[in-house]
């Protein structure tokens, strides 16, 4: 192998990222941030140590579980419950949330229900207070809030509706081949609520018009991504079968580093030990 200069090891994170004229990316190790950007165009070199420790308790764990998470975590932590990916299907009110004080925090909260172009028109849900990253973690080139909802489930049951007019997962494979073509989202949200007024109505007279409120004046969020090309083959890199992976970075976006030898998401590997390194 080439010999190479360590930028640092640790525990990995999903890389923090920040809007700007490009979006600006960082590897988190442990405590440590790397800058992500300066490195485009130069070889790196990413190593997994072997070891998985749960991004929770810190116990040894052989397999990661929803990213990060050792097995006894992943069934007991409110953060792993199957109604985060499905938050229509949240049952605090029943009193059988895992974490009643979590839901409380994290649940019971302010979330916006966006639309967002990523590889094509989106729906989507986030806390309020996970603007813009959730939309940069998910490669979006643009987005727009049209909901202000008053909880994570009535978040989700208004994105159930909508998705029955519009996707709610994003091609990963057309995402990082190349740009999305850029559309009128004003447009499309207003479609869309043309469409489901009956719907919307509905869940507000359940939950209350203050609860569920339209967002009608924001602006589109336009994103850049530092992308020197796009690969014209999407082949994925795997910590666990190559412990070793390295190449040409050619780009940042989403969680994906873009090398000239495939593309790796570096949030499925959340708790890994890993360390990075550059010519």
């Amino acid at each position: 192998m080439i010999e190479m200069n360590e930028l640092g090891r640790g525990a990995l994170s999903k890389m923090a990222v920040r809007l700007g004229e490009t979006a600006q990316y960082a590897f988190r190790l442990d405590e440590l941030e790397v800058p992500v950007n300066p490195l485009l165009g130069r070889r790196i070199r990413l190593e997994f140590l072997g070891v998985i420790h749960c991004t929770h308790c810190g116990r040894k764990t052989k397999k990661s579980f929803a990213q990060g998470y050792c097995y006894p975590c992943f069934t007991k932590l409110a953060q792993c419950d199957s109604c985060i990916v499905s938050p229509e299907k949240c049952h605090h009110e029943q009193g059988t949330c895992r974490e009643p004080s979590w839901g409380e925090q994290f649940c019971m909260t302010d979330h916006v229900v966006y639309l967002a172009n990523s590889s094509g028109v989106k729906v989507g849900i986030t806390r309020a207070t996970q603007l813009p990253t959730r939309w940069l973690d998910q490669g979006a080139s643009q987005a727009l809030p049209i909901f202000r909802v008053a909880t994570r489930q009535q978040s989700g049951f208004v994105e159930d509706l909508l998705r029955s007019q519009v996707a709610d997962k994003t091609n990963w494979r057309a995402l990082l081949k190349s740009d999305a073509v850029p559309v009128d989202l004003p447009a499309i949200r207003d479609q869309l609520l043309a469409s489901c007024a009956e719907g919307i109505a509905e869940l507000q007279q359940r939950f209350g018009l203050q609860a569920i409120q339209p967002v009608l004046d924001a602006e589109v969020v336009q994103i850049r991504y530092p992308v020197d090309a796009y690969p014209t083959k999407v082949a994925s890199h795997d910590l666990e079968k190559t412990p070793v992976v390295e190449g040409i970075l050619k780009g940042i976006k989403g969680q994906y580093l873009i090398l000239d030898t495939g593309v790796i998401n570096l949030r499925k590997y959340t708790a890994y030990q890993v360390a990075v390194l550059t010519e």
